[in-house]
């Protein structure tokens, strides 16, 4: 049996399942990113020792400084999108993060990266985008005749605007410093670009940790309640995130699978958090709500779905 598909599923389930396992560690935003950031470094540790530096992967200065870097910048984003789920609930706050980081994930890729060469290509992304967006207005649709319903505040759209740019920095680096030539390609390519993703997740780990306490101590100020229970509890977190990140670059390094379709695949991250927050956290809905729902996540799984098998179009 093919095992391949499966593996790139993983990082939708354990992706979608992180603001859920937040929400029911409990603790602050602050609290949960410390502990998620542990949990990271402890997964990051065990990688790098027991498997990266056995296999004799490249580990030299530019691998610390992408893992450094990229790390620090998903602090900031997942600080802001566990505040995000505060503030709307994990199956709204999810939907709309993951809609803001396929649509600047897109951009970035057609600009900065360059990788949409064709006006196929131009006139697909575009689409595609637009088609993310009308999702994220039916996901956000707030019950009319409900006054208590969740709404999207001003605070909120801060909160996903600053996620959104913590992760899609996060997300983009490695690639960027490879393409700028700061990564030396034979460094990038080898093992189908899987040697250079793990290598990176030590040095990742680390840069997670450091942002984390830097934002707990100079952002939340949250120092005196940094170690308390709901920390130490939210490395189960960290450890669901990394399974997700780690299955992440083993599919994509997969010739059967490859970046695109796993990429595209780990979007349904979207689908159990929305559910999830739904009916595991009894985040309640009204039947027009639910619909608006499952209207807009298809329309965000869609579009998606375009951009990740956009090369087809080149």
């Amino acid at each position: 049996m093919d095992f391949s598909i499966i593996f790139a599923l993983l990082p939708a389930l354990f992706w979608g399942s992180v603001g859920i396992v937040a929400t029911k560690m409990g603790g602050s935003a602050a609290q949960q990113t410390l502990g998620m950031s542990a949990g990271a470094l402890l997964f990051g540790l065990l990688l790098m020792f027991g498997f990266v530096l056995p296999s004799g992967f490249y580990f030299g200065p530019e691998i610390w400084i992408v893992g450094m870097l990229s790390g620090l910048v998903w602090a900031l984003g997942t600080a802001f999108q566990l505040m995000l789920y505060k503030q709307l609930g994990v199956s709204l706050g999810l939907a709309l993060s993951t809609a803001g980081q396929i649509v600047m994930n897109a951009l970035l890729a057609a600009t900065i990266l360059g990788e949409w060469s064709t006006i196929a290509m131009w006139l697909v992304g575009s689409g595609s985008i637009v088609l993310v967006v009308i999702g994220a207005i039916f996901v956000s649709k707030p019950d009319q005749k409900n006054a208590a319903s969740v709404k999207v505040s001003s605070k909120s759209i801060l909160y996903l605007a600053l996620s959104t740019v913590g992760f899609m920095i996060y997300f983009v680096l490695p690639n960027f410093l490879a393409k700028i030539g700061y990564v030396p390609a034979e460094v990038k390519q080898a093992g189908n670009g899987l040697n250079y993703m793990t290598a990176i997740v030590g040095p990742q780990a680390f840069g997670q940790f450091i942002g984390s306490i830097l934002i707990v101590l100079f952002v939340f100020h949250e120092g005196k309640t940094m170690v308390e229970k709901s920390t130490w509890k939210n490395m189960g977190t960290g450890i669901v995130w990394a399974l997700g990140n780690i299955f992440m670059f083993i599919s994509a390094a997969n010739p059967a699978v490859g970046q695109t379709i796993a990429t595209t695949l780990s979007q349904l991250n979207v689908v159990v958090g929305t559910l999830g927050g739904i009916y595991l956290l009894n985040e309640k809905k009204s039947s027009m709500q639910m619909k608006a729902i499952i209207i807009g996540t298809v329309l965000i799984l869609i579009g998606a779905m375009l951009i990740g098998n956009i090369h087809s179009f080149a």
